[in-house]
């Protein structure tokens, strides 16, 4: 069974750093796309960051456009965990964050995840 759990959320003060965390079982993070999505409220759900499956080869990593330079998403294959690190956050990154695996990642684009953790809330203090 595929499960997917995040920690690491949190409340910061506008430029302030978080770094969420994604426990993986179920599944190699290597082996699958997996990605973070955020809803905040009142706002639809989007792809924040994603990442190709390691074993594919096909290399893409994506962000959209208000993360990049600031967000950056990694994995640990020995630990089995997925991580984002966010710097200079703002405001308006405040919104439940989830992490994802197992759907598609190509150049601008992310979507069609199988699997979701059930979500971190980050809140940034102005």
């Amino acid at each position: 069974e595929v499960q997917l759990v995040e920690s690491g959320g949190g409340l910061v003060q506008a430029g302030g750093s978080l770094r969420l965390s994604c426990a993986a079982s179920g599944f190699t993070v290597d082996d699958l796309e997996i990605g973070w999505f955020r809803q905040a409220p009142g706002k639809e759900r989007e792809g924040v960051s994603c990442i190709s499956s390691i074993s594919s080869k096909d290399n893409i990593t994506y962000y959209t456009d208000s993360v990049k330079g600031r967000f950056t998403i990694s994995s640990d294959n020995a630990k089995n965990t997925v991580y984002l690190q966010m710097n200079s956050l703002t405001p308006e990154d405040t919104a439940v964050y989830y992490c994802t695996a197992d759907g598609v990642v190509k150049v601008g684009a992310c979507f069609g995840m199988e699997y979701w953790g059930k979500g971190t809330l980050v809140t940034v203090s102005s």
